[in-house]
C-alpha cells in the first residue's frame, strides 16, 4: 500500500475517531430512559434489518446473559408481543418498513417500543416511548460529511456500542458478578 490513508491502522483511527464524536453526542436521559424500560420489562424483542439487526443480536445476547427474557423478532420461536413487553428497533431512516410495522403492531398490543435512530423525526420514532438518536450518516448518505465510511457503517456501529453499553450498565446495577451470569453463556456453539 502506498498510501498511508489506505493502512488499516488509519482506517481504524477513523473509524474509532467518528465513533468517539457520535457517542459523544448522545442524550445520556435517552440512554437512561433505554435502560430503565429494558430493565422493567417483562419480555424484550428485538428487531432491526441487515447490519442494524445484527447489532441487535449482539444486544438481545448479552441481556440473556443478565437474566431477561430475550426474543428475536423473525425467529420460529419468537412469542407474540403483549403488554409488559419491549420492543427494541433499529433503523438509521426510521423508514424501513418492517420495522414500522412492527413497531406499530407492538404499539397496538400494548407493548413499549424503544428506538436507535439517525433520524428523530422519523416515522418509527413517532411511535416510539423512547427515542435514542444517534448522530451519525444515514446509510443512503455518501457525502462524507457525517462519515467518512461506507453506507449506514457508523450507525451500525453505534448501534452495537449502544447496546453494549445499556448492557453493562444494567449489570453492574444487578450486583451480578462474572461468575454469576456465565453459566447463561451458549455451551453449544
Amino acid at each position: 500500500m502506498s498510501d498511508d490513508n489506505e493502512r488499516p491502522t488509519a482506517a481504524l483511527d477513523l473509524i474509532t475517531g467518528e465513533l468517539e464524536a457520535v457517542t459523544s453526542r448522545i442524550d445520556a436521559d435517552a440512554l437512561d430512559e433505554l435502560a430503565a424500560l429494558l430493565a422493567g420489562a417483562d419480555r424484550v424483542f428485538v428487531h432491526g434489518a441487515g447490519r442494524s439487526g445484527i447489532a441487535l443480536r449482539m444486544t438481545a445476547m448479552r441481556l440473556m446473559h443478565l437474566g431477561l427474557a430475550v426474543h428475536v423478532v423473525g425467529e420460529t420461536t419468537t412469542p407474540a408481543i403483549a403488554a409488559g413487553d419491549v420492543l427494541l428497533v433499529a433503523s438509521g431512516s426510521g423508514t424501513t418498513s418492517g420495522i414500522v410495522a412492527a413497531a406499530t403492531t407492538a404499539a397496538e398490543a400494548n407493548a413499549r417500543v424503544a428506538v436507535l435512530t439517525t433520524a428523530g423525526d422519523s416515522p418509527l420514532a413517532e411511535r416510539a416511548d423512547v427515542v435514542v438518536v444517534i448522530p451519525a450518516a444515514a446509510k443512503l448518505d455518501r457525502s462524507a460529511t457525517a462519515s467518512q465510511q461506507y453506507a449506514g457503517s457508523l450507525f451500525e456501529q453505534a448501534v452495537g456500542l449502544v447496546g453494549d453499553a445499556v448492557f453493562h450498565s444494567l449489570w453492574k446495577r444487578s450486583g451480578l458478578t462474572a461468575d454469576e451470569i456465565w453459566p447463561r453463556h451458549a455451551n453449544l456453539e
